[in-house]
Parts: structure tokens; C-alpha cells; sequence
């Protein structure tokens, strides 16, 4: 064989090597679960990424759901310590703090308490490799909170019979350290049309419907979030403007003409709100 055709085949050779590598995808990396205490699951490399400075909100800012707050922090911190506690379902109004309120109880717990409590995210398309998450985490000495926002089904997918199994129905079961907690603006994870669609068209409807809503079951909280009240909203923005030092004439009058170009109050508004003000008055928002 001459030297440039072994040079050629050479060639060939790492081509298809490298493509092969391409195929393969990326190599599985090694979770470092000190880095952090929020980490965000990757599961096309099976790893846990961590996020050193989380985007969230002092518990004592998160106003309107005193009731919820409360009893979450309580089951929240049960688990920490080590104690049975239940999966918990927020559901409800769009932008009441749902999302806000988890993470500002893990930080509370975690940081305040010095408790080994982590916070995974759980994004909804990943929801079908949850079985492969669970594996990794059930052997650590930490406990983790999972945390799925925005969580809901359409009609044909499939991947909350995965969920349903994660929860409670598996064989194995939901390990000992680790706790689910779920954001949706659907009380049953579902959409009304669909709920009533499988009762109109099963051979036996009470069975279909219960088949679809039976994954909120799983979860031994619920807790729900509804539209504020003005007084509520107010409190919001009191809160806020206190905590970061804004100022004006009267905040209360600019923030209801700001939820009423917004088609509403919530704690989202209340937010949006003092970010405009803090802008104006060219001030930083640091927690």
C-alpha cells in the first residue's frame, strides 16, 4: 500500500470517527452536588448543572398568600429535617407568586436553616426522563425538592403516566429523599375541554375522566392561588418600594393605573411595576 493511500484511508478513518463521536452526542458529565443548592437537570448528558446565584425573592417580599405560604413552608421543612411531607401542587391565577414562593422557601430553609436541602428544576419536556433523575438522586445524603413550573398536559401525551408512576405508582416508588413540587394554571393538569371531551366519548366516562385527572391525585397538597384583591395588590407594592429604598408622591395611584393598562392586579403586575419606578428613579434592585 502506497504512502498516500494510507495517508487517504487515515483520513477516512478519523471522518468517521468524528462523525461517530457526533452520533454519540455528548459525553456524560459528573454532577458536583456541592456546587450549589439549585441545579437545573440536563438529561441528554444525565447531568445535574448548577446555578450559582438563582433568580428569586425574599420570602418576607411575597405578599397576598400568607394561608399557602404557611403551609407550605411547614411541609417544606418537615422534609428538610427528615419527616414525611407530601407533594404539593400550585395551582391557579397566572402570576401570584406560585414559582416565587418555592424558590423563596428553599432559599429560607436551605440558607437561613442550613438544612441539606436541595432545589432541581425539572423542565415539562423532561418530564418523561424522571425515572433516570430519581435514580441519581435516591443514593445522596441530600434531600431535593423538584421543581416543575408551568406544568400541564394536552390531549395524546403521554408522559404524565410517567409523572403518575414517578409520584407514588411505580414499584420502586418516590425515594425517601426526594419531594415533587408542581406550578400550573390547571387544578387537575389538564384542560376543562379535554377533561369533558374523554367523558363524552368513553365507552365508560367517570372511568376515563378519572384516568386523566388521577395524576393530581398524587400530590397530598394542593394549594391554590386566586386574583388579588386591590388591598392585596397594594401591600405588594408597599412591600417592594420599602425593601429597595423607591420613593414618590403617591405609588399607590401610579400602581393601579399600571394594573389597569394590564388588564389586572397580581404579584407579577406588583413586580413589573416596581421595576418601571426603580428604573425612572435609576436605582438598582438588589435582594
Amino acid at each position: 500500500m502506497g504512502k498516500e493511500t494510507t495517508k487517504a484511508l487515515m483520513a477516512e478513518m478519523r471522518r468517521i470517527a468524528d462523525a461517530l463521536d457526533r452520533m454519540a452526542g455528548p459525553a456524560p458529565r459528573e454532577s458536583d452536588l456541592d456546587a450549589a443548592d439549585c441545579f437545573v437537570w440536563k438529561p441528554e448528558t444525565s447531568y445535574l448543572a448548577p446555578v450559582p446565584r438563582p433568580a428569586r425573592v425574599s420570602l418576607s417580599l411575597i405578599r397576598g398568600v400568607d394561608h399557602v405560604r404557611d403551609i407550605l413552608y411547614e411541609n417544606t421543612l418537615r422534609f428538610a429535617e427528615g419527616f414525611p411531607a407530601n407533594n404539593a401542587l400550585l395551582w391557579g391565577a397566572r402570576g401570584m407568586g406560585k414559582s416565587s414562593l418555592v424558590k423563596a422557601i428553599h432559599a429560607e430553609i436551605a440558607d437561613d436553616r442550613k438544612l441539606p436541602l436541595k432545589l432541581v428544576e425539572l423542565y415539562r419536556e423532561d418530564i418523561g426522563t424522571l425515572a433516570t433523575l430519581l435514580d441519581i438522586l435516591k443514593g445522596s445524603q441530600y434531600r431535593f425538592l423538584l421543581f416543575s413550573d408551568d406544568l400541564s398536559f394536552d390531549h395524546d401525551d403521554a408522559a404524565y403516566k410517567s409523572l403518575k408512576a414517578a409520584l407514588d405508582g411505580g414499584v420502586e416508588g418516590r425515594p425517601e429523599n426526594v419531594l415533587l413540587y408542581a406550578t400550573s394554571n390547571r387544578r387537575h393538569l389538564m384542560p376543562r375541554d379535554m377533561i369533558e371531551n374523554e367523558r363524552s366519548t368513553a365507552i365508560n366516562p367517570s372511568e376515563a375522566v378519572e384516568e386523566k385527572v388521577s395524576l393530581s391525585d398524587r400530590f397530598g397538597l394542593w394549594l391554590g392561588f386566586h386574583k388579588c384583591s386591590q388591598d392585596d395588590y397594594l401591600a405588594m407594592i408597599d412591600g417592594y418600594a420599602a425593601h429597595f429604598g423607591l420613593e414618590g408622591d403617591d405609588l399607590h395611584a401610579e400602581a393601579l393605573t399600571w394594573a389597569t393598562t394590564r388588564g389586572g392586579r397580581s404579584g407579577r403586575v406588583a413586580w413589573q411595576f416596581i421595576q418601571d419606578i426603580a428604573g425612572r428613579q435609576r436605582k438598582h434592585l438588589t435582594f
